[in-house]
């Protein structure tokens, strides 16, 4: 096996969406796993989009591991520095080449990546595999709640104040919130997050907050002041959604309350669903991270 830094290429970027997908499809379907659902075209676009964005943004943090032999990529480990917070965007190793020592080294340079910096959290799936490896690496694990479903708009009353759609010129408002909220802005993320999602943004005497939601009807990433502005935002959001669009608010600790009543109220499911790990850091409130983006 070669570990190699990951290259800002439609290539290496396609190899990581491959391998991705391999990878969450059979920890879904634990302990078996089928072949991966083919990725429809518009969604291999945004990945390819992302995967290339981190690579260019972080590349001592994003690694490839490839068979020496015959040059297939065998994992992935993706990682941000923002500030001082360290997130790991992605971990992913193929199962047919896991229990060899593959994702112990990805994590591994991942991590040496986030030396220096006081905070680091990771969004893990349920797999009990990941769980458990994250746990070894020092960070303290926090059970994950998940709301999804149609939204019932009937049933949500109006947001308790004015939302707006946001833009590139409320960059140091987002960022002001990611200080006060994880310790770190996003920075640059805002700027690559507002190509594949809408905005909506609260920013007045009562305080400030933000909330990305894409097309697909996920909240992406959502961070105020106040749990007031939050689930006006919240709520806002899943108002904002077409009639019929399935709603997902994904990655919520026991923390963001707030998010499971508007989610109730709205007639969403409540599932349990993964862990959000931390290290150096309590759990950010109110806020509801990005698998991602972090």
């Amino acid at each position: 096996m070669i570990l190699r830094p990951l290259r800002d290429s439609d290539e290496d970027a396609d190899a990581v969406a491959v391998v991705a997908a391999a990878a969450f499809g059979a920890s879904d379907a634990l302990p078996g796993g089928g072949p991966p659902e083919e990725i429809p075209p518009e969604r291999a676009a945004l990945l390819r989009r992302r995967n290339r964005y981190v690579a260019r943004t972080d590349p001592g943090g994003c690694w490839l591991a490839v068979d020496e032999a015959s040059g297939m990529p065998l994992g992935v480990s993706m990682s941000t520095r923002r500030e001082g917070t360290w997130g790991l965007s992605l971990f992913a190793v193929l199962p047919s080449a896991q229990h060899q020592g593959v994702g112990r080294e990805l994590l591994a340079a991942a991590l040496s990546y986030g030396r220096g910096c006081l905070r680091g959290i990771i969004c893990s799936s349920a797999d009990p595999r990941a769980a458990a490896t994250y746990r070894r690496a020092g960070f303290e694990l926090h059970p994950a709640m998940r709301l999804k479903g149609t939204v019932r708009k009937g049933d949500l009353p109006a947001p308790d104040g004015a939302v707006h759609e946001g833009s590139v010129k409320h960059r140091d408002m987002m960022d002001s919130v990611d200080r006060r909220t994880r310790g770190g802005a996003h920075g640059p993320d805002h700027d690559h997050l507002l190509t594949e999602c809408g905005l909506l943004v609260v920013d007045d005497f009562a305080g400030s907050g933000y909330c990305y939601v894409d097309s697909d009807g996920h909240v992406r990433l959502l961070a105020a002041t106040s749990r007031r502005l939050a689930t006006r935002l919240l709520t806002a959001a899943l108002l904002s959604l077409p009639e019929g669009t399935p709603a997902k608010v994904a990655h919520l600790t026991a923390e963001q309350q707030w998010a499971v009543d508007v989610g109730l109220t709205a007639g969403l499911d409540l599932t349990t669903s993964g862990w959000v790990c931390l290290r150096g850091m309590r759990p950010p409130q109110p806020y509801i991270p990005s698998g991602f983006f972090l």
